[in-house]
């Protein structure tokens, strides 16, 4: 059990990294269409060796969460976002107490432009990270809470407040924080 716990960890450190990667770009990036995304994953999921090697492997093993967040990642990888939150969910069940799959949820959620989902799963997150947990996931719980002042800030101004003074809190550089702080308190 013990060796798990550090597979996952690793895991996790990977998958931030790749995510942070992936997550900027997601952040930054305008899509065309549904019809492009739709093509795309068509194809993907048509000619993508990895996503089908490790659904053999989910499929002789269904609770081997190293492999099922290899997978979501690959879905990731690929913008097929109803399949990676479907995958990530899968993990959610199985370590319903590992945040990062709700942060990956959320993530997924968002670039699928499904804003509500998202906020959810970025509560959920936030609500999962266990305080021994805080100091590493400093740069992501201060993106949640960007995220749901930025989503609060038309129907409840305080609300926004308190997330977005958390957010700095974990991150005091991120400008786009700082200029939303300003933005609700003026």
């Amino acid at each position: 059990m013990k060796m798990a716990t550090v597979n996952i960890k690793n895991l996790f450190l990977g998958l931030i990294l790749v995510g942070g990667v992936s997550f900027v770009n997601a952040q930054t990036t305008q899509t065309d269409s549904t019809q492009s995304t739709a093509n795309t994953v068509a194809t993907t999921q048509q000619s993508n060796p990895t996503i089908e090697t490790l659904k053999k492997q989910i499929a002789t093993n269904p609770k081997d969460t190293e492999s099922l967040a290899k997978l979501a990642t690959a879905y990731q990888e690929a913008s097929d976002w109803t399949n990676a939150v479907a995958t990530w969910k899968k993990i959610s069940v199985l370590l319903p107490d590992w945040a990062p799959s709700y942060y990956s949820q959320a993530y997924a959620y968002q670039s699928a432009k499904d804003d509500a989902n998202a906020k959810i799963a970025y509560e959920k997150y936030i609500a999962t990270v266990k305080p021994e947990e805080v100091e590493q996931n400093k740069k992501n719980l201060a993106y949640a809470y960007f995220y749901l002042a930025f989503t609060e800030q038309q129907n409840d101004p305080n609300k926004a407040k308190e997330h977005i003074a958390k957010s700095i809190q974990y991150d005091p550089t991120n400008q786009d924080a700082i200029k939303l702080s300003k933005t609700l308190n003026s």
